[in-house]
């Protein structure tokens, strides 16, 4: 593969996380961590940029996607797929991008309700951008990117000649435990689980340029995650620093979108204003147009399904949920999402903690089935859905239940299982 392709598929990959979603959460937390907004994104980037990561190196290993579940019965494998790709596609993560698209790169200009006409035309360009798959490098990664790149560095650079306030003290969370504090926040952009779904975009771009080795495959996907943690932290980098430095531009901000908004206002001005509604649509245009693909790849692979029906039926579905009931769909949506996070990353473990070509069926799925327990347990803690009784009893018992992440000791807990006892068996094949 030319540097230059291997370079473009890096950028691409950035391109496909840099969601909207991901520009306004760094701001938020870094204006929130005070003075210690340096520390608290270093936990940030731990799991927000490396659980990712390890999930792009991981899919090299195994050379495709769908290979992470084949060793789960097929109700279990199509299962998790299915709601993975739905609940990031039509029913919650696309319409979401577009009506955060509409919010901050069209609302701002016009008091019209522009949102239908919008999430059409922005719908149908992301069909015609998805419908060719082969050209995904050529649009995403060589154009749109280094475009967003751009912009993102014209408003990163103008903060740093001219910062617009000082770090204040931090809130009390990030006082005590801003690395963890970090670390959870990291976690809960759930990129983990969006990095599962653009491993079918991410391996069939790297296989389109001839790479057919599992060697080679391995080795370039070592690049392209390298080239995506440079990116996506530099990026968390610069956006946490305009929320460090927004005391005075943006005191007490709701949410990181306002403190964007009033950042790149204060900086440009009106071009400001433009420039932000510019860096939106492009970061949530490469998103829809990503997960698109993921869908219709998906559905062709497993179900045989036309690439091009997919790939509509995905996209009318998206627009369509842009504009009725996004609310009550979001409602029912999240839990799962919440809940489908440390499933994606118990599988991801397995393939690294497990000996290989000796893990079965039934012993992938008891990692499933503790991910799904526990992971239930943290989606409703998240959601404020557990009564406040069994709240403090679980807080008491069950270790990492306050940070969320109670389903990460009881799956460990299997791998140490699993992982001795299919050592001991392949030690008494040997000896036999």
């Amino acid at each position: 593969m030319k540097k230059r392709d291997l370079a473009a598929i890096g950028f691409m990959t950035f391109a496909l996380f840099l969601g909207a979603g991901n520009l306004i959460f760094p701001p938020l937390m870094a204006q929130q961590a005070g003075e210690n907004w340096l520390v608290a994104i270093a936990g940030f980037l731990l799991t927000a940029v490396g659980l990712p990561a390890l999930t792009i190196l991981v899919l090299g290993r195994l050379s495709s996607a769908e290979k992470l579940t084949s060793a789960l019965p097929s109700w279990m494998n199509r299962t998790f797929w299915f709601l993975v790709l739905t609940t990031l596609g039509p029913a919650f993560v696309l319409p979401r991008a577009v009506t955060v698209a509409y919010e901050m790169g069209i609302k701002p200009f016009t008091d019209a309700n522009l949102l239908l006409p919008f999430s059409i035309i922005f719908c149908a360009i992301t069909l015609a951008l998805a419908l060719k798959p082969g050209k995904l490098l050529d649009y995403i990664g060589k154009i749109m990117t280094p475009t967003l790149i751009a912009m993102l560095t014209l408003l990163a650079v103008a903060a740093l000649v001219n910062p617009l306030g000082t770090s204040l003290p931090a809130t009390q969370d990030y006082l005590e435990q801003p690395v963890v504090n970090g670390l959870i926040q990291g976690y809960m952009t759930l990129d983990a689980i969006a990095a599962v779904a653009f491993g079918w975009v991410i391996i069939n771009t790297i296989k389109s340029k001839g790479v057919t080795s599992k060697a080679d495959l391995m080795k370039y996907s070592k690049w392209i995650a390298l080239i995506y943690v440079a990116l996506m932290s530099l990026c968390y980098l610069a956006m946490g620093y305009l929320g460090a430095t927004s005391s005075t531009i943006a005191p007490n901000a709701a949410n990181g979108g306002e403190i964007l908004t009033r950042y790149a206002a204060g900086e440009f001005g009106y071009a400001g204003q433009l420039l932000l509604a510019g860096i939106t649509l492009m970061a949530c245009l490469t998103t829809t147009v990503g997960l698109t693909n993921a869908n219709a790849e998906y559905y062709r692979n497993t179900y045989k399904t036309p690439f091009h029906r997919s790939a509509i039926v995905v996209t009318a579905l998206t627009a369509a949920v842009s504009n009725v009931g996004l609310e009550q769909i979001i409602t029912v949506s999240l839990p799962a999402i919440l809940i489908l996070c440390p499933i994606a990353i118990a599988l991801i473990l397995s393939i690294i903690f497990l000996p290989k070509h000796v893990v079965k069926a039934g012993q992938q799925s008891k990692v499933v089935i503790a991910a799904t327990i526990f992971g239930s347990i943290d989606a409703f803690a998240v959601l404020d859905m557990i009564p406040n009784a069994i709240n403090t009893q679980l807080n008491q018992w069950l270790p990492l239940y306050e940070y969320h992440l109670s389903w990460l000791i009881p799956v460990v807990f299997i791998f140490v299982g699993l992982n001795i006892k299919l050592r001991s068996q392949i030690a008494n094949a040997e000896t036999a």
